[in-house]
């Protein structure tokens, strides 16, 4: 089941809200790395007409892996769509501190 609400929408599950920023962890297709990756709400996205985008290059710092992570979000820093080439999202209830 879909929630959509406008300011209300829930945010997505493999990203979580910390004050001016959206933490997230990606693993690689490669080896299997879990970066973590933080996104600033004020410096890093680009405006859009109904939101935000962000494009952000990750590389592993253990195994150099790459990956790509594309977020588009409305304009309350919810996220509409993310995707990641070489990679995948792990969700939020599945992180492990390091």
């Amino acid at each position: 089941m879909v929630i959509v609400f406008g300011l209300f929408r829930r945010q997505n599950p493999a990203f979580r809200d910390d004050g001016n920023f959206l933490l997230t962890r990606v693993r690689t297709d490669r080896s299997g790395e879990v970066i973590n990756v933080r996104l600033s709400k004020t410096s890093e996205m680009s405006l859009e007409h109904r939101g935000y985008f962000v494009r952000k290059v990750l590389v592993g710092p253990r195994s150099l892996d790459q990956a790509i992570l594309e977020v588009t979000l409305n304009r309350a820093h919810k996220v509409l769509n993310a995707s990641v080439d070489g990679g995948s999202l792990v969700a939020v209830k599945d992180w492990t501190d390091d």
